[in-house]
C-alpha cells in the first residue's frame, strides 16, 4: 500500500483532525493509498492470503464464506479486497496489528447514499465550525467533503466497508466516544482506497484524564 498525497485532502484532513465543536472534539482520518503492494506489504500480503485460502478450503468455513462481505473467500478477489482493508488499517494506525482481523470483522454498506447521511448528520456540528472558519460564502463542508473525495476516489464506483471495532484492542477502544464511523471507499478499477474515519471524543472524559495525571504528578513528587 501507498500513501497517495493530495492537496484537496490535507485541507480536510487537517481540519477534521481536532475539531473542537464544543462538548466534544472530532478527530477524523481521510488518507488515500494506492493497492499496489510492495516491500513488507507484498510478504504480508502473501501470508494473508494463504491463511484466508486455507481456512476458506475448511469444512467449517462454509457459513462464513457466505457472509464475506468481500466475497467468497475461495476467490482470489475477495481475499485481495479483504487483504487491501487489513493493510490499510495497520498502514493508518502503526500502533496497533491488524493482521488478525477476518471477514467477520468488516461490514459492507449498502451504498453511498445512506453513508453520506450519516457522514453529514455526524458531521453536523463541524459543518457549523467548518463555515465559521471559512464563511458563509464557501463551499459547506459536505459539499467540500463529498467534492474532493469523488475527484480521488470517485465514491459512486467503491464498493463500501466498514470496519467492526474489536474495542478492547483497538483505536476504537479508547474511553470517552460518543459515536464513531469507519468507512473504506475501494475502488476495484483504480486500485485504490480512501478511509475515513471520525470519532467524537467527550470533553469531560478528557478533562479527567488530564486530572489523573495531574494526581499521579502530585503523588508522584511526595513520594520523593
Amino acid at each position: 500500500m501507498k500513501f497517495l498525497e493530495y492537496t484537496p485532502l490535507e485541507k480536510l484532513k487537517s481540519f477534521l483532525d481536532s475539531a473542537d465543536v464544543g462538548d466534544y472534539m472530532v478527530e477524523g482520518v481521510l488518507e488515500a493509498y494506492s493497492c499496489k503492494a510492495a516491500g513488507v506489504d507484498k510478504k504480508l500480503s502473501r501470508s494473508l492470503d494463504q491463511e484466508v485460502g486455507v481456512s476458506s478450503v475448511s469444512p467449517t468455513s462454509s457459513g462464513a464464506l457466505s457472509v464475506s462481505p468481500t466475497g467468497p473467500l475461495t476467490e482470489s478477489g475477495s481475499r485481495k479486497t479483504l487483504i487491501h482493508l487489513i493493510l490499510t488499517l495497520n498502514h493508518i494506525y502503526p500502533d496497533y496489528d491488524f493482521t488478525l482481523l477476518r471477514a467477520h470483522n468488516f461490514s459492507k454498506e449498502s451504498g453511498i447514499e445512506a453513508v453520506k447521511t450519516n457522514v453529514d448528520t455526524l458531521l453536523i456540528e463541524a459543518s457549523k465550525l467548518w463555515q465559521e472558519e471559512h464563511g458563509t460564502e464557501q463551499k459547506t463542508l459536505s459539499d467540500t467533503l463529498w467534492t474532493v473525495m469523488e475527484e480521488v476516489i470517485s465514491v459512486y464506483d467503491c464498493d463500501i466497508y466498514s470496519y467492526n471495532p474489536e474495542y478492547e484492542s483497538d483505536p476504537f477502544g479508547e474511553e470517552g466516544h460518543i459515536w464513531a464511523f469507519n468507512y473504506f471507499f475501494y475502488n476495484k478499477k483504480m486500485k485504490r482506497v480512501l478511509y475515513f474515519s471520525c470519532k467524537a471524543r467527550s470533553k469531560l472524559v478528557q478533562d479527567k484524564s488530564y486530572e489523573d495525571v495531574d494526581e499521579d504528578r502530585v503523588f508522584g513528587e511526595m513520594d520523593l
